[in-house]
């Protein structure tokens, strides 16, 4: 039979379902495509051929057919970074259970590399895209703009861009920094080291040098920064700059600056890291000083996870929201695609201080 031979050499076509079905092509396309109209007993003998034969619809040429693919795009830094997979897994259980699949996409935090992911899933014609973007000003921005003149909608998660007018949906961090910084002052210190800060040659001179370096770099690492400069106003400890690590952002940095602020004639006696490299390489500069937490340096990191608590002493560290922000970040987009009247909104999701044994009270140096 035709339609033997053709699964045979390959792909089922819609011709193929339509004459097992004993219907018009136009019938069978309608049924598979899932539009336009067609009465219940074609449309259950149109399925039922198809199922029989083994047909696959095309997803691409459905879209171009019917403007839907039932598809979103996710273009995140890093897929094998703990806290994106587990970010992408939300969007993905939020996405599947609204009938919808996801492409995810890496950059590495290479604006290049975002540019042509954008431009990709456009290509594939994606219902909508949800982007943690390593832009941080308007003139970086083109390709987003692009996506939503091509009338797909975009979401940012993670970090916001303050010159587009989009939704996203972030974590407090600001207040998630702050709240950490104030956990070590109520344990006494003073001399609180801030790792990791703006990608400077040298450390800034002024609080003012620093902020203006934070406000060209990710929006998250400028929230944070904040976060740590309010816990010190509010408890009138004066900045010092050369508490600030600067440079790459790289646990071998890491541990350059931490081993700096320990040689510093009056020496760090806690650490606040911001990422989970931080936290690595703050550990590789106390080992390598001969020194441990929490009876040398109290110290506090940002992304709890597993090897945290089975640290030892565990490690008190900020637990994200990861999976919901994915999740809300998926909600939000599908919201939009499927036409709901929705304002332009950042939604701020809440992170938890989980208390452990890395904080103690300052030693006698």
């Amino acid at each position: 039979m035709p339609a033997e031979r053709s699964q045979a050499a390959g792909r089922v076509t819609i011709s193929e379902v339509a004459a097992e079905a004993g219907v018009g092509r136009a019938t069978a396309a309608r049924t598979l495509g899932g539009y336009g109209h067609v009465s219940p007993e074609l449309r259950q003998r149109v399925l039922a051929a198809a199922e029989k034969l083994g047909y696959r619809a095309n997803a691409l040429a459905r879209s171009m057919s019917t403007g839907v693919s039932h598809t979103i795009g996710v273009i995140v830094a890093d897929i094998g970074n703990p806290f994106f997979a587990g970010l992408v897994r939300g969007v993905c259980d939020a996405s599947r259970a609204r009938g919808f699949d996801t492409i995810v996409l890496s950059t590495y935090e290479d604006l290049d590399e975002e540019v042509a992911a954008t431009n990709v899933l456009i290509d594939k014609r994606v219902d909508g895209m949800i982007i943690a973007s390593a832009a941080v000003s308007g003139r970086e921005v083109g390709h987003v703009k692009e996506a939503l003149t091509r009338g797909v909608p975009v979401v940012l998660v993670d970090r916001a861009i303050p010159a587009l007018d989009l939704d996203a949906v972030v974590i407090d961090n600001r207040d998630a920094a702050r709240e950490a910084v104030e956990r070590l002052i109520a344990a006494g210190h003073r001399r609180i080291g801030f790792v990791w800060g703006p990608p400077m040659a040298q450390p800034p001179a002024t609080r003012r040098e620093l902020l203006a370096a934070a406000s060209r770099n990710l929006w998250t690492d400028g929230e944070r920064l904040r976060g740590y400069l309010d816990a010190l106003d509010d408890a009138r400890i004066p900045f010092d700059p050369e508490l600030v690590m600067v440079g790459r952002k790289v646990e071998e940095r890491v541990t350059q600056e931490v081993a700096r602020m320990l040689s510093l004639p009056d020496r760090i006696t806690a650490l606040f890291c911001t990422e989970t490299e931080a936290v690595t390489g703050a550990l590789r500069a106390l080992r390598a000083a001969g020194l441990s937490y929490p009876r040398d340096v109290a110290l506090i990191g940002f992304d709890d996870s597993a090897w945290a608590a089975v640290m030892d002493p565990p490690l008190t560290m900020i637990a994200q929201p990861v999976h919901e922000l994915g999740a809300k970040a998926a909600e939000v987009l599908l919201d939009i695609v499927q036409g709901a009247e929705t304002g332009r909104e950042t939604h701020t999701l809440r992170s938890r201080l989980i208390v452990r044994s890395s904080v103690g009270p300052p030693p006698s140096i």
